[in-house]
């Protein structure tokens, strides 16, 4: 008898994924249900809301009047229009620099070993968590050019004080030193966890091969601090076009429309001239340009921020 091997067995088919059925994406709907409700209705809907009657005439009373994309075109040749983007960007340009550099000086201090150093980590976090219409008063209050705390240090130095918010070429400076001063805390939170992120091993390591502590900071510390840094100026660049709380309290976007920002004109359009249409157009112009500038930031990333 003459034994034949058995023929080789096909290999067994690959399992297919199991397509996820409605249970599952009723599964997810119910979890997300939480999250999705209140985005729907306080976000999704009305900005939705908000298009619809950038498209009108609106005074908040009577019927709205569909006037198409005219508030849109309106806006875009309205001169006052133009000067609160640019006193939004001046605005910026003063802000971002000073809250990034400050909270960045803070966070190396106080990643530091010394005495107290939780507690300093508090206060300086305080102004964050404080309102802003008591930090835009405390600030009015410092920056009053008559009776003001600011003015009168500088005088005891021989030193005129400005005019401050008061004086068209001070008021801005005087908003970007306030919002500076609220905001350091965040900036230093969030740098001082990107510091504590950093191997020891890398400032060891260059300290072996003789490198000064400019030279480590430089190109071992920033580079591996760039994660941290792009999150920062994201979220102040977005934070920067928005800004309106001090400006309406310690302003009123004066003097002389000095301070007039893209939200107050907003604002304004809405409560002082009736005009919810144009404003709701504003609005969505100001959305375009921060998403504009995010996307740009999201692209450009690639070539300055360092992963590890």
């Amino acid at each position: 008898m003459t034994l034949t091997a058995a023929p080789p067995k096909a290999p067994a088919a690959q399992a297919r994924p199991r397509r996820k059925g409605w249970r599952y994406g009723a599964t997810v709907a119910v979890f997300l249900l939480p999250s999705l409700v209140p985005l729907t209705l306080y976000t999704l809907i009305p900005m939705l809301g908000s298009f619809w009657t950038s498209l009108h005439e609106w005074d908040l009373i009577t019927d709205m009047r569909w006037v198409g994309l005219d508030n849109y075109a309106e806006l875009i040749g309205d001169p006052e229009t133009r000067a609160a983007f640019l006193h939004t960007l001046s605005f910026i340009a003063g802000y971002l620099p000073l809250v990034y550099a400050g909270g960045l000086g803070l966070a190396v201090l106080l990643n530091r070993a010394m005495r107290g150093r939780s507690l300093l980590r508090g206060i300086y976090f305080l102004p964050v968590i404080t309102s802003w219409v008591v930090v835009a008063l405390m600030w009015k209050w410092l920056l009053n050019p008559a009776s003001g705390v600011v003015n009168w240090a500088l005088g005891l130095l021989g030193v005129g004080g400005p005019g401050w918010w008061t004086d068209p070429d001070w008021a801005m400076p005087s908003i970007v030193l306030a919002s500076a001063w609220k905001d350091l805390g965040f900036v230093m939170i969030i740098l001082l966890a990107g510091l504590q992120a950093i191997p020891r091993e890398y400032q060891e390591a260059a300290m072996v091969d003789g490198a000064s502590a400019w030279r480590r900071f430089r190109h071992i510390t920033l580079p591996l601090l760039s994660p941290s840094t792009f999150f920062v100026i994201v979220i102040s660049l977005i934070n920067g076009f928005q800004v309106f709380d001090q400006v309406k309290i310690m302003t009123g976007g004066g003097p002389g429309g000095a301070t007039q920002v893209v939200v107050s004109q907003i604002y304004d359009l809405t409560f002082r001239y009736g005009r919810a249409g144009a404003a709701s157009a504003l609005s969505w112009l100001l959305f375009a340009v921060v998403l504009l500038v995010t996307i740009v930031q999201i692209r450009g990333q690639k070539r300055w921020v360092t992963y590890g």
